[in-house]
């Protein structure tokens, strides 16, 4: 909580520390400095669930959705399975979202009914990392299933540096096809399309119904002039909070700065917890 405000953090990437390179430790260490990851991991590089339930905590975080890594030393996808203790160990406060890549997952209806069972709450894809389009028919199968189960589907929406990204992928046009072909589909534009393509996630949010734009990456206090062609106050109230932990500050400290924005009650509360709760359907 902050004060009297619930919070959700709808991007948190618990990742496995041994299937990961160099560059996701340096990216956590350069964006994270206040994170005491060595002390949230065990010495085999997983994270202990109890300390991070404790750190959560601390940093007034009623509710994590964690995130499935891309794992480039592993078989390029981080198993949902690793996420399981951490949503075990405390269920009120975390959830996790499925993850696939139609390299690896045949059929992906198959194995995201599976995921689905375990208890994701949503998809996350990363076609950035994984070299896929969001538009990639291979992906219908499970687009379909998301949309009659009322998951919602994140995509990774905004450039990365990590070694291999292919950046083109992120485009919002892409997922522009699946928005179109999919009525109903509830979409997330995570990063919100950072880098490139900030208008055109913005107009995406503000023209769908069913699209939003999740603030994971994003320095809170920038959120203006990124935005700064739209009606911001109009479009903060289609935004949901994420901080793509490790990558950050801090949880309480950016989202203070969310309420710092200037925006009225109303907004800071669906930023903060209301829009993630209605999305992810976590009431």
């Amino acid at each position: 909580m902050l004060g009297e405000t619930p919070l959700i953090d709808a991007h948190v990437h618990a990742a496995r520390r041994p299937t990961l390179k160099e560059s996701w430790t340096e990216w956590a260490a350069r964006f994270g400095k206040n994170v005491p990851l060595d002390e949230l991991y065990d010495d085999e590089g997983t994270i202990v669930p109890e300390r991070l339930d404790r750190y959560m905590q601390g940093e007034g975080v009623d509710l994590a959705i964690l995130l499935c890594e891309y794992s480039p030393l592993a078989t390029g996808i981080q198993p949902i399975e690793d996420l399981l203790p951490i949503v075990r160990y405390n269920p009120e406060r975390f959830r996790m979202l499925a993850n696939l890549n139609p390299h690896y997952h045949h059929p992906v209806s198959d194995e995201l009914e599976r995921q689905a069972d375990l208890g994701a709450v949503g998809l996350k894809l990363h076609p950035v990392h994984g070299g896929f389009t969001p538009n990639d028919r291979r992906l219908y199968p499970a687009y379909g299933i998301c949309r009659d189960r009322g998951l919602p589907v994140v995509f990774h929406c905004g450039t990365s540096t990590f070694p291999g990204s292919t950046n083109r992928y992120a485009n919002p046009e892409l997922m522009e096809d699946v928005v179109r072909d999919f009525p109903g589909l509830k979409v997330v534009l995570a990063h919100g399309g950072r880098g490139w393509w900030y208008d055109a996630a913005a107009f995406m949010a503000s023209m769908r119904e069913d699209v939003w734009i999740e603030v994971s990456g994003l320095p809170p206090k920038k959120l203006p002039e990124y935005y700064v062609n739209h009606n911001f106050e109009r479009l903060a109230r289609k935004m949901i909070f994420g901080t793509d932990w490790p990558g950050v500050p801090g949880l309480r400290q950016n989202a203070e700065a969310i309420r710092n924005l200037g925006l009225d009650g109303e907004t800071v509360e669906m930023i903060l917890h209301r829009n993630a709760r209605g999305v992810y359907r976590l009431e």
